[in-house]
């Protein structure tokens, strides 16, 4: 009997779910994976980090409730230190530059085996919600096309209202292809369609999988003057961004109401992260006391807020320091619902352990590594070794940085040239890895009946897929500016 299926006879006879413990949960009914857009690791309302005090501005109260409930993962880190990367990692469990996807708008691999793929063939219904940014399309967020060979769709979501790329108030979106225009904050738009989709499959009795991507609080900041008015005393920008995550914080209420509404509260594994470290210019500080922002190998590029929520298998009000990364949801999930991950190089590592409370004091196995764009990074127990593109002199090989976390958080005293022998071993160890991830990225992993993949992001309103609807979205203010910039002129 498949994991679906033993879900679908436990819940008809209404099974209670068993005290927590790694091997005897029961596979979640539901499992939903919520993904904020440039969400800075300090910009929730709890403490956190070296923080000891509430946030100075943001409130956060669904988040705070959703910590509160559930396994703070306060050691947690994106894969990459920008959006499509750490996309990719989420739905594959491999580091980015395995599956294609070097930097933000770079398509995924289509021989990527993925989350949703895994979940609908051990029958879950998936669904897509929000921002896509795995289709090779850059510029602000536009209709999926419904012949797109690498939308939400071919990739194993069933059911997708989705957008290229970051999007903002009354979206105009794309239903399986078809263009639907919404109005209202964004956030809530998504997860209104998503409780839809879960509602429907309370239903017919099925589990489900949720990907709810939010495109807040990603530049451009739009927000209603009702969300903004707490943050008049900021400048403009960052009243609108503080606003944003406002509006995300009641969508996230919204759906955790929505849940337990449905009854599916109890048994459904619930996971909030963010896809990169914060934004600079932005008061106050989205990152302090971290170094770096997002487009950085430092901390501040890196670590971001997490928080699983999944009663049946979760005590309340725990946290974890411990090193976890976007790249473990997929052998998380995999191990939860009972499915075997794919059988390639993953990065990621099963924490389930971690959130059932089986090994509280879980520690990572092995070390954890990080490449993009010529920005590189070795993570092992205490030590970070980081090179950043920033700072490489021209052919002279990498420039080196070592911290040690435990005692320098906030990666201000560089240890390389007091310890080279450990730099020496880190970096050997870092580059062994290295090579196999460029093995991977040659499609090692892929075998000989691999499809042919598309390797380079394109601008959409320079593609000759989007020009039919160029004339039509030249009025709209979110897309005016690029299509301007960067569309062919028509004879």
């Amino acid at each position: 009997m498949s994991p679906a299926a033993l879900l679908a006879a436990a819940w008809v006879l209404g099974a209670n779910p068993p005290a927590p413990d790694a091997a005897s949960v029961q596979p979640p009914r539901g499992v939903v994976l919520v993904m904020a857009d440039d969400l800075g690791f300090a910009q929730v309302g709890y403490p956190i980090g070296l923080r000891d005090e509430p946030h100075p501005v943001l409130q956060t109260p669904h988040l705070n409730a959703m910590a509160a409930n559930g396994l703070r993962l306060d050691g947690f880190r994106s894969a990459a230190f920008t959006c499509s990367p750490t996309r990719a990692s989420v739905l594959t469990g491999r580091t980015n530059d395995r599956t294609g996807v070097l930097e933000h708008g770079y398509p995924l691999n289509p021989n990527e085996i993925t989350l949703a793929q895994l979940l609908r063939d051990a029958g879950y219904a998936t669904g897509h919600f929000g921002k896509w940014h795995l289709d090779g399309f850059r510029g602000p967020g536009v209709p999926i096309l419904e012949d797109d060979p690498l939308s939400p769709g071919n990739f194993g979501f069933e059911t997708w209202l989705s957008v290229t790329n970051f999007f903002d108030h009354d979206p105009l979106m794309s239903r399986g292809g078809a263009i639907e225009q919404f109005a209202g904050d964004s956030s809530e738009v998504i997860v209104a369609e998503a409780l839809t989709f879960i509602r429907q499959r309370a239903a017919a009795e099925e589990p489900f999988f949720a990907v709810v991507w939010y495109g807040s609080p990603h530049s451009p900041f739009v927000a209603s003057d009702e969300d903004a008015a707490p943050f008049a005393d900021l400048e403009k920008s960052s009243q609108n961004h503080h606003a944003e995550i406002a509006a995300m914080d009641r969508s996230v209420g919204a759906l955790r109401a929505g849940l337990r509404e449905a009854g599916f509260a109890e048994n459904t594994l619930l996971w909030f992260c963010s896809d990169n470290g914060g934004l600079p210019r932005i008061e106050p500080s989205p990152v302090a006391p971290l170094r770096g922002n997002k487009g950085t190998i430092y901390e501040g590029g890196l670590r971001v807020p997490a928080i699983v929520e999944w009663p049946a298998a979760i005590e309340p009000g725990r946290v974890s320091e411990a090193l976890t990364v976007t790249s473990d949801i997929l052998p998380t999930v995999c191990a939860a619902v009972g499915v075997a991950p794919p059988e390639r190089p993953l990065d990621g590592v099963n924490l389930l352990p971690l959130l059932s409370g089986a090994a509280p004091e879980w520690q990572r196995p092995s070390p954890l590594g990080f490449r993009q764009m010529g920005s590189v990074a070795w993570v092992d127990g205490d030590w970070k070794l980081l090179a950043s593109r920033r700072n490489q002199p021209a052919n002279r090989g990498r420039r080196w940085e070592l911290y040690d976390l435990a005692n320098d958080p906030t990666e201000s005293r560089d240890l390389a040239a007091e310890r080279p022998a450990d730099v020496s071993r880190l970096a050997e160890a870092f580059e062994r890895w290295s090579a196999e991830v460029d093995a991977s990225a040659a499609g090692r992993d892929y075998g000989p009946d691999a499809i042919p993949a598309t390797a380079e992001p394109r601008q959409w309103a320079a593609s000759p897929e989007y020009a039919p609807f160029l004339d039509e979205w030249r009025s709209r203010p979110e897309y005016r500016g690029t299509i301007e910039r960067y569309a062919r002129p028509t004879r």
